[in-house]
């Protein structure tokens, strides 16, 4: 009865730190860490897995699907936070924080809009996991575990949220309230070669 919150692998863009358009794919590097979560996860059960329909979130989850035998559902729920006309902007050039800002810009969502998106994608994928009974892969953004995190799941005592949340991160979560994790963003299958960036961009 349990929910795998999975961030998709390193994109150029995460490490030039700039807001992605829509269809940024996963960079060599990314499709590594994919590969050496999968390997990861191939002895962890993982019956289905539901991904972001985004080509970073799903090339991440075809690698799983591959090493799994499980099959990949995709809904544009689990996307992230639509920056809309600020995609392909440098995030440290900005005059203000587009990540935690309640406006919408140009052409994008707002904060309390995404919020009420990801409760809907939470509500999904814990209906989902329920209609199968096993373990459920979920495959998404930066942003969008960070919201989980804060408002949808019950952290382990003297852990605290990250500020951080690495390419192919790992949290565990009980697919059943509280929805208590007992494992939060780790990232011990990637090897140096193909280890996280710290200073790239998680979100956006």
């Amino acid at each position: 009865m349990t929910l795998l919150l999975i961030r998709h692998g390193e994109t150029a863009l995460n490490v030039a730190r700039v807001l992605q358009p829509a269809d940024t794919p996963l960079s060599a590097r990314g499709v590594a860490q994919a590969e050496a979560l999968a390997k990861r996860l191939a002895t962890m059960k993982v019956t289905a897995i539901v991904s972001s329909d985004l080509p970073r979130a799903l090339r991440t989850a075809r690698a799983i699907a591959a090493a799994t035998g499980a099959t990949v559902e995709t809904t544009d729920l689990l996307q992230e936070r639509n920056f809309g006309d600020w995609r392909g902007m440098l995030y440290d050039g900005m005059a203000i924080n587009p990540l935690t800002m309640h406006e919408a810009p140009p052409g994008g969502e707002s904060l309390p809009d995404f919020e009420r998106r990801v409760a809907l994608a939470f509500a999904h994928v814990v209906q989902r996991q329920a209609g199968l009974g096993g373990t459920l892969a979920v495959v998404t953004h930066g942003l969008v575990i960070r919201t989980l995190l804060a408002a949808h799941v019950q952290l382990p005592i003297g852990t605290d949220q990250p500020t951080h949340l690495g390419n192919t991160s790992l949290s565990i979560v009980a697919a059943v309230p509280p929805h208590a994790a007992t494992l939060v963003n780790c990232t011990d299958h990637l090897e140096p070669a193909a280890s996280d960036d710290s200073h790239a961009l998680s979100g956006g």
